[in-house]
């Protein structure tokens, strides 16, 4: 059964931001927050062999010397790891006392530890930004990309800040994809109270707008205070118009479809709009 928030922490400026919405998202789900740091075994190897080095084979106290102080760099990292989940827990505690907060910590590869804890997981929440991005501000994690099509799992894509959101936004296109969306927002109580924004990108208004508010009928009906809305346009300018004419909070997207909005999730688009959002992102499959 998937019972837990699972927050992704790496110590990067989104960690904050991290902690925040996992917190929000556990209240909401009534679920506990597992904080899960990974260190990179790419980063930090549990073994070094460093044999290959030209001009080291014979200097065997050098290469002893760094091995030694790999070994101590990983140590260093793992317990700096430890503070960084350990501050993130009382944050989320200190905001939301009745949340439970577990930690737990991992050497190894974010994407394989994500998978092996998807069985457990309601909600991944991860920030756009890694430690190692943190200060180009469009740029994402590098492991990003991967996580949101390897997981099956709903993922919230955190920015640097996180303010408990008041209105979301759903960009709809008629897709079975689309159709799974609303299904899953239906469905769970993560979005309950929030006001809802049903949007679609279309050519001919008039046929967008009859299919907008015979699909809102579903989503009024599970309590959502629904507003319909027809834009035009290229994708991603006439959704971040919207979003920014109607202070929406949170972007709702299906990560892939089969029509416009899939050419905007795949590939270089995915990057593409995740690095110019200025809001969290909820990606469903």
């Amino acid at each position: 059964m998937m019972t837990n928030v699972i927050a992704c922490i790496d110590g990067s400026k989104a960690t904050r931001a991290v902690s925040d919405a996992s917190g929000w998202a556990a209240m909401q789900l009534n679920t506990p927050v597992t904080l899960l740091h990974v260190l990179d075994k790419s980063a930090y190897p549990t073994e070094l062999n460093l044999s290959g080095n030209i001009g080291l084979g014979s200097r065997e106290h050098l290469l002893a010397e760094m091995v030694e102080l790999e070994g101590r760099m990983s140590k260093l990292a793992l317990e700096q790891g430890k503070y960084m989940l350990q501050d993130a827990q009382t944050s989320i505690v200190a905001a939301q006392p009745t949340v439970t907060v577990q930690t737990l910590q991992r050497h190894g590869d974010l994407v394989e530890t994500l998978l092996e804890q998807e069985a457990d997981a309601r909600l991944v929440v991860i920030g756009r930004q890694g430690e190692q991005h943190q200060d180009q501000a469009q740029a994402i994690g590098s492991h990003l990309e991967s996580v949101i099509r390897t997981l099956k799992q709903p993922i919230l894509v955190v920015m640097p800040e996180f303010a408990m959101p008041s209105r979301f936004m759903i960009a709809y296109d008629g897709s079975a994809t689309s159709k799974t969306v609303l299904e899953r927002v239906i469905s769970s109580p993560l979005l309950k109270g929030l006001g809802c924004h049903l949007v679609m990108v279309s050519d001919n208004e008039s046929q967008a707008q009859t299919e907008l508010t015979s699909v809102a009928d579903s989503l009024t009906e599970a309590g959502f205070e629904v507003t319909t809305a027809v834009c035009q346009g290229e994708v991603q300018t006439a959704l971040e118009a919207y979003q920014l004419a109607h202070q929406i909070d949170l972007m709702v997207m299906g990560a892939y479809g089969h029509s416009r909005i899939r050419e905007f999730f795949v590939g270089s688009n995915t990057t593409r709009m995740i690095s110019k959002s200025h809001i969290p992102l909820l990606l469903l499959r």
